[in-house]
């Protein structure tokens, strides 16, 4: 029995979450017993004990091993005691929004399972139905809600009728607009708990209202609305969470004005459904068994698939802003990644190392292009949204409703292992997974019929956590007996009963382990259970979010303007939508010789326009839409690394940094395997002062997107030597002249075979910059040069020296670049207002190379 006055020490939370881990608790209880091994209660708190305590000496226990389990048990007692603690009192729980579809439809369904699940523990709950619609009418949609509530099927009817009546007399309407309103609430709230002799536990607010709302909301419940001291609040938040990520970046600035980030809730459901939340349990209770198998060397892919038969009808307005990778992909497919993907915890049942572990699984995703994904569109969208949204009949929309998405991982683990990302409406059924898919080495010898059943090597081996719906009908977890005997707990999932006409990914049912739920539950009902008792590991905190969002964005505005192919719906989609990857590029593996959107308005496609070539400042120009820019120029810089290596035996190239060149590097990384990179030396243009392994390093850049994905031998990479006896570009460390000397050492006459430049909207090229004249002529080699943007402090090659080059190229991408790209095909040989002026080979060649963007605006 726990001392009604027990206190609750500082850190109390942190240290009921590792003791909700499984596991020893060895090295918890030491922060509750001082750091000692041993402790005993007095009166009614611990206290440490140790060998010179006097009672210790006169022999109350000597045993060491007694000692242990003693102290075990007591802090596991103790904490036990501060947990129920901490859930004793009175709990607020208001749904915003409380007459909305969700609500009706989930909210209040997860609300009566918590009732029932948690109110014969202790706690004392009161429900408030909050929204703008006038009272009265509020009321009458919130009964007709609160009599359709449903209890679990071992409830009994008679019971389950006290129980709905309880839980009706302890939920109440009541409009909530204005500062005043959440006022009222407060006090109400507030006058029960004293009134019924109780103490306040904490709040919790859900919002089921769209997001344009949460802010005034949110600034109302700070001001008016929060708990007293002692309690705590949890705001609950439903997607979407912004549109890119500028939106998602404002609105988790508007919040995380006047709410913590502990209290904050981002609801993914999918991350409640029973199939998806047992991934990480089943990785961490199956460790032995996937050590040596969930890595690069063993899995050939893995897909992460929902696929829904109804269209987007009733949904259009919502549908034309966020399309299916909003509403889909970047959300609910991406935190089913992370949980696939991120290193496995030590203890899955922290809340803050799962979390963490989810970020460093969002900061090892490679950046998506344009060629990484294929989208579609059902035939009967566009008229659609023209008659709900009154759209003249010329309009046709480019949204897509079908998205195929290839993600590939930059780390140890994953390297190389395509993970491929679906999901569409209208199409031919409705089931979701997620496949993992091994490697399979294995020949048999002897005929098929001569197998040893599902035990066989030479079947597929596979793991899938089926989330629901298809022909399985139900969340499962399925794994190839030919793989190994799974451990899932069995108090909540059961084997499946043989259903021998079923048939999974080609293979009879018999041939997985299959395992269900004992109990299905809905997925609201799990979230809602892990708000109540503060799991922050099912919810998406802001720095996943955003990392997210900035994973996602630069694919979305490269599919703003691309049209989506067409297809009929459901089964006569036929192969229409079959896509295939190679490398890093997805494509549909029908090829369609025809525009599918016809009508006035219809957006150019990159294949309408072939590589152009002319001149541009008396040197030839390469001129394409930004994917044919870059594979062109790819190829160019291969044939003359080829050509350089035949001749000389090694190819020197000088990269520039910046944003441009990224998609060259990841081109170059993915796409060029008979690249001579053995045989390459890699130099860099310019530098920003800044340590090698900071973010805006140029090398860094290079680092990142280039060279831990080729094989250059280390001595054959020469960074700029920036940071010096710990300073950076410090004059006297002379790091300019030493970069110079080891240039002049290895590179031929300093003539690299190949120097790529970039121009900036004000003319410059490498850190060569306007009214400047240092670097643009003289002697020296390399520069250190001041930028008028910070990093202000800069490390150059000089103009004489990027002349000596056999090739120099000039990239130039983007709509920005239009007004410098007219003006500087004016001007002459200008090299102190236009530094790119002066690049112009002594006896090597200029070679231009810009999108349409950048040459025709």
């Amino acid at each position: 029995m726990c001392p009604p006055e027990l206190p609750l020490p500082p850190g109390q939370k942190q240290r009921l979450e590792a003791h909700s881990a499984p596991g020893p608790l060895a090295g918890q209880c030491p922060q509750l017993c001082g750091g000692q091994q041993s402790c005993a209660f007095k009166g009614t708190s611990v206290t440490p004990m140790s060998s010179e305590d006097p009672e210790v000496q006169r022999g109350y226990i000597r045993l060491p091993g007694f000692w242990k389990m003693l102290t075990v048990a007591v802090c596991m007692a103790f904490l036990g005691c501060l947990q129920a603690q901490e859930l004793q009192g009175h709990v607020s729980i208001i749904l915003l929004g409380a007459t909305g579809d969700l609500a009706k439809k989930y909210l209040w369904q997860g609300l009566f399972q918590l009732y029932l699940d948690e109110a014969a523990k202790g706690p004392s709950f009161s429900f408030h139905g909050a929204a703008l619609t006038p009272t009265e009418q509020g009321q009458e949609v919130m009964a007709k809600v609160l009599e359709s509530l449903s209890c679990p099927k071992d409830v009994a009817p008679g019971h389950c009728a006290n129980l709905k009546d309880q839980f009706q007399r302890l939920s109440q309407y009541r409009q909530l607009n204005t500062t005043e309103d959440y006022e009222t609430l407060s006090k109400d709230i507030e006058a029960r708990v004293q009134r019924e002799g109780l103490q306040e536990a904490g709040r919790i607010f859900y919002f089921s209202v769209p997001p344009f709302a949460y802010a005034d909301i949110a600034r109302s419940i700070n001001s008016s609305c929060r708990p007293g001291p002692g309690a705590w609040l949890r705001v609950v938040l439903e997607k979407p969470f912004g549109h890119d990520l500028p939106s998602a970046q404002q609105l988790a600035a508007e919040l995380g004005s006047v709410f913590q980030e502990e209290e904050m809730y981002r609801v993914d459901h999918y991350l409640g459904k029973q199939a998806l939340a047992q991934i990480l349990p089943f990785r961490d209770q199956n460790r032995k068994a996937l050590e040596g198998l969930w890595n690069r060397h063993h899995v050939e892919r893995v897909e992460i698939i929902v696929k829904e038969t109804v269209d987007a009808k009733g949904r259009t307005s919502f549908y034309e802003e966020y399309g299916v990778i909003r509403d889909i992909l970047q959300n609910h497919l991406t935190e089913i990644l992370t949980l696939v993907a991120m290193e496995l915890p030590h203890n899955v049942s922290s809340s803050q190392a799962v979390l963490q572990h989810k970020l460093q699984a969002f900061q090892a995703l490679r950046g998506l292009r344009r060629s990484s994904a294929v989208v579609g569109q059902y035939q009967a969208y566009s008229q659609q949204v023209r008659s709900e949204l009154h759209k003249p009949s010329s309009f046709h929309s480019r949204t897509p409703t079908f998205a195929g998405v290839l993600i590939h991982m930059d780390n140890l683990r994953w390297e190389g292992v395509p993970f491929l990302l679906m999901s569409g409406k209208a199409l031919d059924e409705r089931v979701g997974y997620v496949r993992v898919l091994f490697k399979n080495r294995a020949y048999c010898a002897q005929s098929e019929e001569r197998w040893a059943g599902a035990q066989s090597r030479c079947l597929p081996q596979q793991i899938v956590f089926h989330i629901g719906h298809g022909a399985l009908g139900s969340p499962a977890v399925l794994v190839s007996r030919n793989l190994f005997r799974p451990t899932l707990p069995s108090s909540s999932w059961k084997e499946v009963e043989g259903r021998p006409e079923l048939r999974l990914f080609g293979l009879p049912l018999s041939d997985y382990y299959a395992y269900s739920p004992v109990r299905e539950q809905d997925a609201y009902s799990t979230l809602i259970s892990h708000i109540f008792h503060g799991r922050k590991d099912s919810f998406i905190t802001t720095e996943n979010l955003l990392a997210s969002w900035l994973f996602w964005t630069p694919l979305l505005d490269s599919l703003a303007h691309e049209t989506p192919r067409l297809y009929p719906g459901g089964s006569e989609n036929g192969h229409l939508l079959d896509f295939e990857f190679s490398g890093s590029q997805l494509a549909f593996s029908l090829q369609q010789a025809e525009q599918l959107v016809p009508g006035p308005g219809a957006a150019p496609m990159p294949s309408d326009f072939q590589v152009l070539t002319a001149t541009y400042r008396d040197s030839p120009l390469v001129a394409a839409w930004p994917e044919e820019l870059i594979v062109k120029l790819a190829d160019d810089i291969e044939a003359t690394a080829a050509n350089a290596v035949r001749r000389f035996g090694q190819f020197h190239l000088a990269l520039s940094g910046g944003s441009s060149p990224v998609a060259l590097f990841q081109q170059l990384a993915t796409g060029h395997y008979s690249f001579p990179w053995a045989h390459t030396h890699l130099w860099l243009v310019d530098e920003r002062c800044v340590p090698l392994w900071d973010p805006e390093s140029n090398f860094q850049g290079l680092q990142t997107h280039l060279l831990q994905h080729v094989r250059v031998p280390y001595y054959n990479v020469h960074p700029m030597p920036v940071h010096l006896h710990q300073r950076l570009c410090a004059e006297e460390d002379q790091g300019a002249q030493v970069y110079a000397e080891e240039i002049s050492a290895l590179v031929t006459n300093g003539s690299f075979d190949l120097v790529l430049l970039g121009m900036g909207t004000d003319g410059h090229t490498a850190s060569l910059f306007p009214q400047s004249p240092t670097g643009l002529d003289g002697e020296p080699l390399v520069v250190l040069t001041e930028s008028p943007i910070g990093p202000h402090h800069r490390m150059s090659l000089s103009l004489p020296l990027i002349n000596r080059a056999r090739k120099v190229v000039v990239l130039v991408m983007g709509r920005l670049k239009r007004e410098i790209t007219m003006l500087v095909s004016r001007v002459g040989h200008e090299p102190k207002k236009w530094p790119i002026s002066g690049v112009l080979p002594d006896s090597g060649q200029l070679v231009w190379y810009m999108d349409y963007e950048a040459f025709l605006g």
